[in-house]
């Protein structure tokens, strides 16, 4: 492997708890980054199961020190970044987007590549919404986006994006769309959402660390960002009409009862075919295939 180390921020997360044992499986000597006072008791179930084979540093990644210190502790060969906040809430406070996924992602990248450690890539995860910027979290990411690509192209480091497109599975936040309308659902309940007329590229959480693994392994440009979507959109009122038609228990979407977002692009799709020859992966699991796993196991 071209990496044996790898550190992982946002380990608890939704994407990340299924990420650190994947990684295990491949073989990887996997360190999760968590925040200064985390309760060893708050791990979720898939890093409970592999806690005694992962190495874990603290840190709050909002203080440099503290994350230069972890990162030299990790001594990671790669960084997987997930940690952010506002994915399930993206009109935040500002002070708040700008401290933790401005500041905190400016502070991970110098931690690995300015001082005296053996990083030899940083992933970023990235969101579609940065694209046009119209909440307050696709705005904060895309700042540090901008910084990620300064110190890439002028500084050679090599950081690489993960443009994320629209994840989905169990153990999502209920306040995204996929978990709230599987959880009305199988209730029987009617669910009000808004015309869902937009279309998104919907990507199985599996398929999310899929790609991220084939990121370690591939060769990328400084500042390159490749996209981890199926290439295909379908809009939100069709897939909680699947949700509505696999659970079968009765109740119906009611689209229009809630008012749009405000700013929302009316499609986001990935470049799946650039995205498959540069790192060689492509989704395995259908829209289908997906929401029904996301139903067995919710």
């Amino acid at each position: 492997m071209a990496h044996t180390r790898i550190l992982v921020t946002g380990a608890t997360g939704f994407i990340g708890r299924l990420l650190v044992p994947h990684l295990v499986q491949q073989g990887y000597a996997v360190t999760a980054l968590a925040r200064e006072g985390y309760a060893e008791t708050g791990w979720p179930p898939e890093i409970t199961a592999v806690r005694s084979q992962i190495d874990v540093v603290y840190a709050d990644l909002r203080n440099f020190q503290l994350t230069v210190r972890a990162v030299r502790r990790a001594q990671p060969d790669a960084v997987i970044h997930l940690a952010a906040v506002g994915v399930a809430d993206p009109f935040l406070p500002v002070d708040t987007a700008v401290r933790h996924n401005l500041h905190g992602t400016l502070n991970l990248l110098r931690a690995c590549f300015e001082k005296t450690t053996t990083s030899q890539q940083l992933i970023v995860a990235r969101s579609p919404g940065e694209l046009a910027s119209m909440n307050v979290y696709a705005a904060s990411k895309a700042a540090a986006w901008n910084f990620c690509q300064l110190y890439g192209r002028t500084q050679q480091w090599p950081i690489h994006g993960a443009m994320v497109f629209q994840a989905y599975g169990p153990g999502q936040s209920p306040r995204n769309l996929v978990p709230a309308a599987v959880a009305a659902a199988r209730a029987g309940q009617d669910f009000p959402m808004t015309v869902g007329t937009q279309r998104r590229d919907w990507i199985y959480v599996t398929d999310v660390v899929a790609g991220l693994s084939a990121m370690l392994t591939a060769a990328l440009e400084p500042g390159e960002t490749v996209e981890l979507g199926s290439g295909q959109a379908t809009s939100l009122l069709d897939v909680v009409q699947l949700v509505y038609r696999l659970a079968g228990r009765g109740g119906r979407p009611l689209p229009g009862a809630l008012p749009s977002r405000p700013g929302e692009v009316e499609v986001q799709a990935a470049n799946a075919g650039h995205t498959r020859e540069r790192i060689g992966w492509g989704t395995a699991v259908t829209l289908e295939q997906g929401i029904q796993q996301t139903l067995t196991m919710s």
